[in-house]
């Protein structure tokens, strides 16, 4: 398979042609080798290359399955990949090998997928970019200036860029569909509990976290979620039972439905001309298809909602910090094997009472109510995916005067500094992705659609928030949209 015609396909357009013998497995897999050494000393999307271990697996022969020979990468955060490294991003962790597989990973292998790398992310998933000191940062295939969003940056620019046609990804905060948004692709998070986090985790982050995949297509999405979802054993809960198939959604034609459109974010922030212009446009290309939509001011408690997240944020580092190092091989932490805001992060959690972090789990199941008697009336929520468009790298990052101050505080972590810091920087990260955590805290299904471009051509995704278990609504809209308004073919500019 020569370099162009493996960009022209999906994951399972792939899957068809080896299934049909106009292509191999090995044939595929060297393509996608090939675009990852032409594209990533530019991107930095793939810090961790298996290509031997993909290459013997393709020749031991791959099970059959909706995906068999199609080259993965699997995010280097917490899914374990049996004796390939997991930092999670972080020096702490730099030498931690697994001796087992995540029940995903396994999921993904039976699905016949060859997983042939680790995509860069973020320390521990914290942050909507992708600027790891240990693996450096991860720049957009459409601007390599600007951040290819996080914490799934990784995954979205090795897509993006044409390395696989589909990657791993997980969502905690909006770690789908930030870099979805950021680099022009589809992203869905499926509901709480719809795939398992096992066999180790019983819930990842509180049950805020999930993963699954960020797609150049709909169809992808959907058969890898059929792939992969259900429960496990020691699974906490699980997501309501499905109909159908899910890749049978994306072709069915969604009935008339009535949804909310909003500009203003849900939690504070300043929106960007591009995000708002996106959402208005896709309310008139709803109306053309024969939707019901009306612009609606969204009952949340922004300021109340937004600290509970950032708390629930705070406690999982305080409790991560010790555990890395743990699994990094040291009897205790080190701060210098942590980046400062993480170290921070992690002190300002081991200060918080037991009684806050109760306080803020408590409000985000009344965010989930919230939201539930909402879409009693709406089918579906379209906001912004983003705040803002793509912005450039050390955007987010902390001042000099900042960082001066976590300096102090890291060797004499003072609580009421802490705390101010901590509301400062947390304000920060939130402002330019102020739709997305809300969605993480009441469990629903929410997918970032590419369908608008900046006069300078960078990507600009809108949310779609669906009713807690209705994927399936949300791939029949995503199918309907994909076919009024197609994406595929809109590459970014490294893409060939």
């Amino acid at each position: 398979m020569s370099f162009a015609e493996y960009h022209r396909y999906d994951a399972l357009g792939l899957a068809e042609l080896i299934r049909h013998g106009e292509t191999s497995a090995g044939e595929v897999l060297a393509a996608a080798i090939d675009t990852i050494e032409r594209h990533n000393p530019v991107i930095n999307a793939v810090v961790y290359k298996m290509y031997d271990r993909a290459q013997a697996r393709v020749s031991r022969g791959l099970p059959e399955g909706p995906f068999t020979g199609v080259p993965f990468l699997l995010k280097d955060l917490a899914l374990a990949y049996r004796a390939a490294p997991l930092t999670n991003g972080s020096r702490s962790m730099a030498n931690f090998v697994p001796n087992y597989n995540g029940t995903l990973a396994d999921r993904y292998e039976a699905a016949g997928l060859v997983i042939m790398g680790k995509s860069n992310t973020p320390e521990f998933g914290m942050a909507p970019v992708c600027e790891p000191e240990l693996h450096g940062k991860t720049s957009n295939p459409w601007n390599p200036a600007r951040t290819s969003g996080g914490s799934s940056g990784g995954a979205a620019a090795a897509v993006a860029s044409g390395m696989v046609p589909m990657a791993h990804a997980s969502d905690g905060g909006g770690s789908i569909r930030i870099p979805a948004s950021a680099n022009g692709l589809f992203g869905l998070k499926p509901t709480r509990g719809r795939n398992p986090s096992g066999p180790v985790e019983g819930e990842a982050w509180f049950g805020l976290s999930g993963g699954h995949a960020i797609t150049r297509s709909v169809r992808d999405s959907a058969a890898l979620l059929d792939a992969t979802h259900g429960p496990e054993a020691g699974d906490p809960y699980a997501a309501p039972p499905v109909e159908r198939p899910f890749i049978d959604e994306v072709s069915t034609p969604p009935a008339p439905l009535w949804i909310a459109l909003t500009v203003e974010p849900l939690f504070e922030a300043k929106v960007d001309e591009d995000c708002r212009v996106a959402v208005h446009e896709t309310g008139r290309l709803l109306e053309s298809l024969g939707h019901r939509v009306s612009y609606v001011e969204v009952p949340v408690q922004r300021q109340v909602w937004a600290d509970a997240f950032l708390t629930l944020a705070a406690g999982d580092a305080a409790a991560l910090i010790p555990l890395a190092a743990e699994m990094g091989g040291k009897s205790a932490p080190d701060p210098a094997d942590f980046e400062l805001a993480t170290w921070i992060l992690g002190q300002v959690g081991g200060k918080l009472s037991a009684e806050r972090m109760a306080l803020a789990w408590r409000e985000t199941r009344l965010a989930g109510r919230a939201m539930a008697r909402f879409h009693q009336e709406f089918d579906i929520l379209v906001t912004p995916t983003l705040a803002r468009v793509p912005w450039p790298h050390g955007a987010l990052s902390p001042t000099k005067v900042e960082t001066r101050l976590m300096e102090g505080l890291r060797r004499a972590p003072v609580g009421k500094a802490l705390m101010m810091l901590f509301h400062q920087l947390g304000a920060r990260i939130l402002e330019p992705i102020p739709n997305t955590a809300l969605f993480n805290m009441t469990g629903q299904p929410a997918m970032s659609v590419p369908l608008h471009w900046t006069a300078d051509g960078l990507p600009v995704g809108v949310q779609f928030v669906g009713r807690f278990g209705e994927e399936a609504t949300l791939f029949r809209l995503a199918g309907q949209l994909e076919q009024a308004r197609p994406w595929f073919d809109r590459t970014a500019p490294i893409f060939g």
